[in-house]
C-alpha cells in the first residue's frame, strides 16, 4: 500500500482543491470540452472559469483607461541607460 507523502506542497494542493456537485447542462459542458480540446470535464470547467475571470479583469482595466493620470516623460525614459 502506498502512503502519500505529506509535504507542505501536497497539503497545500489538497487544501486548495474543492470537490463539489454541480447541476450543469451536459450539452454546454460537452460543447466547451470539444472546443477547448480537453478530455476531462474538470479541465474544461477550470480553464473556462480562469478565462472568464481573465476577461472580466481585462474589461475592468479597459474601463479605467483615461482615469489614471501617469506623469511619465517618455523621451527621458527612452534615453536612460539600459541595465544589462
Amino acid at each position: 500500500m502506498l502512503v502519500p507523502l505529506l509535504t507542505s506542497i501536497s497539503i497545500s494542493f489538497i487544501l486548495n482543491r474543492m470537490r463539489t456537485t454541480l447541476d450543469l447542462p451536459e450539452e454546454l459542458v460537452e460543447e466547451a470540452r470539444q472546443l477547448l480540446g480537453f478530455k476531462s470535464k474538470s479541465d474544461t470547467i477550470i480553464v473556462s472559469l480562469r478565462e472568464l475571470i481573465r476577461h472580466k479583469r481585462i474589461d475592468e482595466l479597459k474601463k479605467m483607461a483615461g482615469y489614471i493620470k501617469l506623469d511619465i516623460d517618455v523621451e527621458t525614459s527612452r534615453r536612460r541607460k539600459q541595465i544589462k
